[in-house]
């Protein structure tokens, strides 16, 4: 059977994120090993919630074509169903080991936003998830005959050029901003986790569903492949990431001042 370059993509995302996760775990004076084996369960659990949380916001095609709701090879992971799928398994993983689950996933979200921001590239091999049209400095130019037309609008077709022969859209490469928006992402969860700016557990991972979150609301509105919710017909991943931002934030403030006063009464 084929191997396909986002397969292989994905493969190297999830092991650049296990190795900085245990890498981060043996810096904070973790045991290493705890990280390798949640990766483990944590990946197949991520793979599946992805797959159930797209084919839900998908379902007037599933429903009609139930078979290739496990067609896996055909295509549909969303994201945000992935990091549901992780953070419930850090909780169970936590409490069958007697561990701190939010410590858990302070150092387990440092892996999983490097393991985006890598494997934000797939969709460059499989041209998809791209923005409308553009002419910025970092416009993107694909083969219309390379991309599903339900993706393709009218601004795009309006915009076409014909080189050598080959009909191009120009477009926004959405892959490419989300991949450097996750890159300084995982900058700023490293100074937090390094330099010991963290005043709770849990904090981490806060802030990486709030930066993400942030990034994301902005580069989802770009897309022309949006997963809509049904009747009212808005963007899931793009008003998921509005309250997750705004929840996340609430979580931080309200955390760090108890962190700030506990520290007060000490001293």
């Amino acid at each position: 059977f084929e191997i396909a370059y986002y397969g292989i993509v994905i493969a190297l995302a999830m092991v650049a994120g296990i190795c900085i996760v245990m890498w981060a775990a043996k810096k904070t004076g973790q045991d290493p090993d705890q990280y390798f084996n949640l990766a483990m369960v944590a990946i197949v659990v991520s793979l599946l919630c992805a797959r159930l949380y797209y084919v839900i916001f998908s379902w007037d095609y599933y429903g009609a074509h139930p078979e290739e709701i496990f067609n896996f090879r055909g295509g549909g992971l969303a994201i945000y169903g992935g990091v549901i799928g992780g953070v419930a398994t850090c909780i169970v993983y936590g409490k069958i080991k007697k561990l701190n689950y939010a410590v858990l996933m302070d150092t387990a979200c440092i892996g999983l936003v490097l393991g985006q921001a890598i494997g934000r590239w797939g969709n460059f091999f499989n041209r998809e998830a791209f923005g409308g049209y553009t002419d910025n400095l970092l416009a993107m130019q694909l083969p219309l005959d390379a991309v599903r037309l339900s993706e393709v609008t009218a601004e795009m077709t309006a915009h076409e050029q014909v080189i050598d022969g080959v009909t191009y859209i120009q477009v926004h490469p959405t892959f490419l901003y989300e991949s450097l928006w996750n890159l300084g992402v995982l900058a700023v969860l490293l100074t937090l986790t390094l330099k010991g700016f963290k005043k709770f557990n849990g904090e981490i991972v806060l802030c990486y569903i709030l930066l993400y979150g942030a990034g994301r609301f902005w580069i989802e509105g770009l897309r022309t492949d949006q997963l809509l919710l049904p009747v009212v017909g808005l963007p899931v991943s793009q008003l998921l990431s509005a309250v997750l931002v705004v929840v996340s934030l609430a979580l931080i403030l309200v955390f760090r001042g108890r962190a700030a006063h506990r520290t007060s009464n000490v001293g």
